[in-house]
């Protein structure tokens, strides 16, 4: 079971070979009091986990449960932050702060972290997942070209890697699904280990 409102998470494991349902959870998503945004995105992944095994726990007693709902069912939580300078790139409210975060991303390199939690009735595991990407230096004509499509509108950071930001990125450094929003290699590895566990 994914635990989240994310498209591109279920593209990504759809498109790796996992088969799921989708049961999108709400969360309180402020930052806590010095909280470091390993932490935030590791806490977030946990949350959204439990929520989802809490709401799923009365179909798992009840006659008429889903097929996929079972005592060996997982349930699969993750967030994903935007990291520059130790500060959390949320997604933006208009378009100034899509370019103010655009601008500030511009000709260097920033951290895309993801926090994992893979729940069963039983146990939790957690990872964490970090890359790092870098962007072209882009110029203002750049910047209100791409805010003018409206794609990064709803992303972290203001922008999406796997669409017309694409050209302003020209190298990573790690897990490039953890840059769309789900470390694919990390999940399976921790789906092993639940396995063997």
């Amino acid at each position: 079971m994914l635990a989240s409102r994310s498209p591109r998470r279920a593209e990504l494991l759809a498109a790796a070979g996992f088969e799921f349902d989708v049961l999108a959870v709400d969360v309180d998503e402020r930052v806590g009091a010095n909280e470091s945004p390993a932490d935030y995105v590791c806490r977030l992944a946990s949350e959204k986990s439990a929520r989802a095994l809490a709401q799923l726990r009365p179909s798992l007693r009840g006659p008429q449960a889903p097929a996929s709902v079972g005592n060996d069912m997982l349930v699969l939580g993750a967030d994903t932050a935007v990291v520059v300078d130790g500060e959390i790139l949320g997604k933006p409210s208009d378009g100034q702060a899509a370019r103010a975060m655009l601008r500030r991303l511009s000709g260097r390199s920033h951290q895309v972290m993801t926090g994992v939690s893979l729940r069963s009735a039983n146990r939790e595991i957690g990872g964490l997942e970090t890359s790092t990407v870098w962007f072209a230096a882009l110029d203002p004509a750049e910047v209100e070209w791409y805010v003018g499509t409206g794609e990064g509108q709803d992303k972290a950071g203001a922008y999406a890697i796997q669409g017309r930001a694409s050209r302003f990125i020209p190298r990573i450094e790690g897990s490039y699904s953890n840059v769309v929003g789900l470390p694919v290699a990390l999940v399976n590895a921790m789906i092993a280990r639940v396995g063997s566990g």
